[in-house]
């Protein structure tokens, strides 16, 4: 089975583009959602996150997504201890999800941080979805309801597109210029056939 990540800036439609694989039958592991989930359940991570973070950035039990942002999105170093915490626990339950699908050809491991964190040295392939910023940025103030500000400084973290697009096996341009759905098939049957029979 092929393990292909599927990443992009904030705002390019990763999600959007997952949902089309996922109608084409093809499993998805979307590992932000999971490292979401895990700050908010894992004991082991929540003890971790307190302990370099302070008690207080958890409230009622909760983590302060938002105070968390502000300082890690502010503080690279800060970045890298939080991905240093939640990350190896992401990838372990990665490949426990990869042993429950072993009959697919392949399968998609959604991730906003792939090449910042060298997750693509354990993959096959990666598909980058990008989109022009000022589109990404208009995307995600609509979806977070997060000012432009807000937005640029979480860009900064992350990796430049055009980095990406570089180090990319496939690029699927959701600019609104071209149809997603042409550019997903013809990544599909690509990947179908690089499959090891």
């Amino acid at each position: 089975m092929l393990k292909v990540g599927i990443t992009g800036g904030i705002g390019s439609g990763k999600t959007t583009v997952c949902r089309i694989f996922e109608m084409l039958g093809i499993p998805v592991f979307y590992a932000d959602t999971v490292s979401r989930n895990l700050v908010q359940q894992n004991p082991e991570v929540i003890a971790a996150i307190k302990a370099s973070f302070g008690n207080g950035i958890y409230q009622d039990a909760l983590l302060n997504t938002k105070a968390l942002a502000k300082i890690v999105f502010n503080d690279p170093e800060k970045l890298r201890k939080l991905n240093s915490i939640v990350h190896p626990s992401v990838f372990r339950m990665f490949n426990e999800w990869i042993a429950k699908h072993a009959g697919y050809a392949y399968v998609l491991k959604e991730a906003a941080l792939i090449f910042e964190t060298n997750a693509h040295l354990t993959l096959d392939a990666v598909i980058v979805v990008t989109a022009p910023e000022s589109m990404r940025i208009k995307r995600v103030m609509q979806r977070d309801g997060a000012t432009e500000a807000d937005v640029q400084q979480r860009m900064k973290q992350q990796m430049p597109e055009a980095e990406k697009r570089k180090q990319a096996t496939f690029i699927i341009h959701n600019d609104e210029s071209e149809l997603l759905i042409p550019q997903i098939l013809a990544i599909h049957k690509k990947l179908l056939l690089l499959h090891p029979k």
